[in-house]
């Protein structure tokens, strides 16, 4: 696609490959461009830069900062708005009900992420992003959240009994620390917010969690060998890439969905001298003569921190190596990690390169969702073949033992549902068209009858979890177990009101099939899925498991999106 004149939005934008990105961006003259970070003096800095290394550019450049995994009324200038989140009882039991619940159109439209994305964020003007580059870390953020440490702590709560103990307060910590509810919410958010935004491209940069390496990496935080907590960034960010694979494969969805995983250090930003600081804080120098050693008999000198050794009042002062997101390196750091058999590295500038040549349509080789829908097995010709032979025995058997239409296994219940209304017209009117030629409320009380009158059927269908709501729509019939909540989910709806849409429904397959079997076209252009279709004939019966997968395909938009 065409860059010039786009809207694009780069989140991470002030990190290596964030800064790389825009600056390969604005040499495409997209009208906007948005530069998303954590913080605000990151996000201005990296605007200011750019429009100093690009003062010419007809791309209006836009600073924006927080913390995208939150609501946008969370948001703060100067501070990590989380743990602020996290320590107010309202807002971390809203905020675990946004991770957890339904995605409802408040949990969507609170959502900052949501928000930038639409346009709808301050500073946007109601602007929505045509194109997304997300370069953040997202696996680390999420991982390392550590929710190995908070069930150790639950777990050493529950072992002391202590009645101070604030149980709802530990819970929710915990719940808001799992890996998987987050992720899938953080996916749901972004695919909604980017087709109401009518996004064209998502690009992601991911992480292989380990710079390449295995389980045998020693890079760790001291724990242990193979870390949980790097194995965790690792699933994580594996779990992110067959999300965006899904997202890929979603019709009417992204035209571009991509995403690069390097496997190698990226590096780097600037070298020099100077102070060592990390997360904002500077490496302060402590002494410890020889005169003033402790005994490591004595446990209490043992521990990982503590009142031990004189303060110098000086800030440690070194030559380093920024490699942004990983912090500062000393040589001796950067030498080790970069050499041959070790993590060696990448430049940001090639990541740049691979990611805009993709929007721009080129092929590099490095999108990995394209790798995966080459390397993927999917449907094969000898499958579709005996796909037929299958049937053809169901239905030998059906004639002897009679017919065989859902058990509530394959789900959701609304598959089951359409089954066994489908399966209930059949059973009244014989033919398509005779059911769509009654009316509404006749087909409701011919249904009610037929329930009524044959016990096994009606039997059949409760004992799945499948209640019946009757044509009054106030009374239903029903087995110890109902799978779903609405009528809509997976109830057998015998209601007026549905038997108009399955009129509806019998009206567009007819429709369809006189199209298709239109012998002034006989070519290979439609997909013809309807067995009078394949068989070239006029066909008016009822083929309930292809009735459903039209309803599945053409009203539940459910389209498998890659044959």
């Amino acid at each position: 696609m065409d860059i010039k004149g786009k809207n694009a939005l780069v989140l991470g934008g002030f990190g290596l490959v964030g800064m790389a990105v825009c600056r390969r961006l604005l040499e495409h003259d997209p009208a906007r461009l948005v530069v998303g970070s954590l913080w605000k003096q990151e996000a201005e800095q990296a605007v200011a830069e750019l429009k100093a290394e690009f003062p010419k550019t007809p791309t209006k450049l836009i600073p924006m900062w927080g913390d995208i995994f939150l609501r946008a009324e969370w948001q703060q200038e100067n501070e990590h708005p989380r743990p602020l989140v996290l320590a107010d009882p309202a807002k971390r039991r809203r905020l675990v009900a946004d991770i957890v619940d339904e995605l409802t159109p408040d949990v969507l439209h609170a959502s900052y992420l949501y928000q930038i994305i639409t346009g709808k964020a301050k500073g946007l003007d109601g602007t929505p992003m045509d194109i997304v580059v997300d370069s953040i870390n997202t696996a680390t953020a999420v991982a390392y959240q550590n929710i190995y440490a908070s069930s150790r702590r639950l777990s050493q709560l529950a072992q002391s009994n202590s009645p101070d103990t604030n149980w709802p307060d530990e819970v929710e910590m915990l719940l808001a620390s799992m890996y998987i509810p987050q992720l899938v919410r953080h996916i749901q958010i972004y695919h909604e917010a980017m087709l109401e935004a009518g996004t064209k491209a998502y690009i992601k940069i991911g992480t292989s969690g380990t710079g390449g390496m295995g389980l045998n990496i020693p890079y760790t935080h001291g724990e242990e060998k193979p870390s949980r907590v790097l194995m965790s960034k690792a699933a994580i960010a594996g779990a992110q890439t067959l999300l965006t694979f899904l997202m890929g494969r979603t019709p009417g969805g992204l035209q571009i969905a991509k995403e690069f995983k390097p496997t190698a250090l990226i590096a780097w930003k600037e070298i020099g001298f100077g102070p060592i600081r990390r997360g904002g804080k500077d490496f302060m120098l402590y002494d410890c003569p020889p005169d003033k050693a402790v005994s490591i008999k004595d446990a209490a000198n043992l521990a990982p921190s503590g009142k031990f050794g004189d303060a110098t009042g000086k800030v440690m002062e070194a030559v380093y190596i920024n490699t942004g997101e990983n912090g500062l390196f000393a040589a001796g750091d950067f030498a080790l990690i970069t050499a041959l058999g070790q993590m060696q590295f990448i430049t940001p500038e090639e990541i740049a390169h691979a990611v805009v040549t993709e929007i721009l349509g080129g092929n590099t080789g490095k999108d990995i969702i394209g790798a995966l829908d080459g390397a993927v097995m999917g449907p094969t010709f000898r499958a579709g073949y005996l796909r037929q032979a299958a049937i053809n025995r169901l239905e030998q058997l059906e004639d002897e033992h009679g017919e065989s239409v859902a058990f509530e296994i394959l789900g959701p219940p609304r598959m089951s549902k359409l089954l066994f209304e489908s399966y209930l017209l059949k059973r009244v009117y014989k033919t398509m068209s005779a059911a769509a030629g009654a009316a509404p409320e006749a087909m409701a009380a011919a249904l009610e009858k037929e329930v009524t009158d044959q016990p096994d059927l009606r039997q059949q269908i409760i004992s799945v979890g499948l209640p019946i709501l009757l044509p009054d729509g106030e009374r239903m019939l029903r087995g110890p177990v109902v799978k779903s909540e609405t009528a809509k989910q997976g109830w057998v709806d015998l209601t007026p009101a549905n038997m108009t849409q399955w009129k509806k429904r019998l009206d567009g397959i007819r429709a369809m099939m006189k199209d298709e079997l239109d012998l002034a076209d006989t070519s290979s252009r439609k997909d013809r899925f309807y067995p009078s279709m394949r068989l070239w004939k006029s066909d008016d019966a009822f083929h309930i498991g292809e009735i459903a997968a039209w309803v599945s395909m053409y009203e539940d938009e459910g389209r498998r999106g890659k044959d």
